[in-house]
């Protein structure tokens, strides 16, 4: 049992240390992210198209999906404190080429290590947050760790995105890399040991993570945020097309979107807590109706910035019940199970961008929300049919007597 106790995620190391974890995400989401900002830059700089320097989105989603768990296999007898640190210089180092890459071929192999380390870090941040607190505020915890990814769509990539316009693409991952440091140094001295109950070898690992109750939840996640991302994805044409604003009025609305996606997410942490099944079907059902709105009244402004709104709130809120599920119904897979969250996530994202993609072309950009309300409304029956996907049980907690820096890690039944 943890030793986190009381009404809050624990007493105040513990949230220092959540915060350290949260510092290390927004960090890893702000060089996700930021790329898209400085794209054009990077483009003339290095003599190739807009849509070749788009590849750098692209690699950095393949290292997510498929390096994320291929290097959490590798790694996965190291201590998680230990992993997340090694995770976070390599991360760094990862930038630092980025920095200083005169070629396409080596800042995109720079991307693809980052994607890969960003899938192993949130994972692992994952599951070190849940074994901080104790089992009623775990989706709290998660919701921390994930927050500093939503909290990076608003404040990190605009930042960096200006950094870059001002002084050069590279300077702009040379701001990750400073922050990455940041987040190292305090990763190192506020995280603390967390003993936990997974399985040690790969084979018993992946036994547990693979389980079909965990790929159930898996599907549930790539089919809800693939419906997610169908719009999101070209919410800017559509904002411009047809609702009919521009320029600075666009970054509104966008802000708009981003800074309820962060309330969601700290909000989503509390009602995974209460019930992580019935929050993920309300979300797909907000999903559902946000869609419909904007299809429905995609001209009036006002409407849009609502339905925006509603389901900024959800888009993230559902993320940290998801990972919790994923975790919970791993049980001694919890720390491989992780790393499969985020990259069912990414699937999600590229499967969305692409039938987004398809949907503009075939349809054009007033269509889009409502093949992503059709997408929402398959994505309803597999959400529904998980609420009944139970957790195994949780094993003993190992006997006291360890050392006082640690907490133990139980994987604990969130279905409600």
């Amino acid at each position: 049992m943890s030793t986190a106790t009381g009404t809050g995620p624990g007493p105040t190391r513990h949230k220092l240390a959540l915060a350290a974890l949260g510092l290390g995400a927004f960090v890893i989401g702000t060089a996700e992210l930021v790329i898209v900002g400085v794209l054009s830059l990077i483009a003339g700089d290095l003599d190739i198209s807009v849509s070749t320097a788009g590849l750098l989105v692209t690699a950095y989603a393949l290292g997510v999906s498929l390096g994320g768990p291929v290097v959490t296999a590798a790694t996965i007898r190291l201590p998680r404190r230990t992993l997340l640190w090694v995770a976070l210089a390599v991360f760094i180092a990862g930038n630092l080429v980025a920095v200083f890459s005169a070629a396409f071929g080596l800042l995109l192999a720079a991307r693809v290590l980052c994607g890969a380390i960003h899938g192993l870090y949130l994972g692992a941040a994952s599951t070190v947050a849940t074994g901080l607190v104790a089992a009623e505020h775990r989706g709290q915890a998660v919701g921390l760790v994930f927050g500093g990814i939503s909290v990076s769509t608003v404040i990190g990539v605009p930042l960096g995105t200006l950094i870059g316009q001002g002084l050069g693409w590279q300077a702009t991952f040379g701001s990750v890399v400073v922050l990455g440091v940041l987040a190292l140094v305090a990763t190192l001295a506020l995280v603390p040991r967390v003993e936990h109950t997974s399985a040690d070898g790969l084979g018993a690992q992946a036994r547990h993570a693979f389980h079909p109750r965990v790929l159930a939840m898996l599907a549930a996640t790539v089919l809800l945020m693939g419906s997610q991302f169908i719009a999101f994805t070209y919410l800017t044409p559509f904002l411009e097309d047809v609702t009919g604003i521009s320029g600075g009025a666009v970054g509104a609305f966008l802000l708009i979107f981003g800074v309820f996606s962060a309330i969601g997410t700290f909000a989503g942490g509390r009602f995974a807590d209460i019930n992580a099944s019935a929050t993920l079907l309300a979300g797909n059902v907000v999903v559902i109706v946000a869609m419909a709105a904007l299809w429905a009244f995609g001209s009036n402004a006002w409407l849009v910035g609502i339905a925006l709104a509603g389901w900024g709130i959800v888009g993230f809120g559902v993320t940290p019940s998801f990972q919790l599920r994923v975790i919970s119904l791993a049980g001694e897979g919890a720390d491989l199970a992780a790393t499969l969250g985020a990259s069912a996530a990414n699937v999600g994202v590229a499967a969305g961008a692409a039938v987004g993609g398809w949907a503009l072309a075939a349809f054009g950009t007033g269509d889009v929300p409502v093949v992503a309300l059709v997408a929402a409304v398959l994505a309803l029956p597999v959400v529904w049919a998980t609420r009944f996907l139970k957790a195994p049980q949780a094993p003993v907690a190992a006997a006291a007597g360890g050392e006082a820096d640690s907490v133990s890690n139980v994987p604990v039944t969130t279905a409600g």
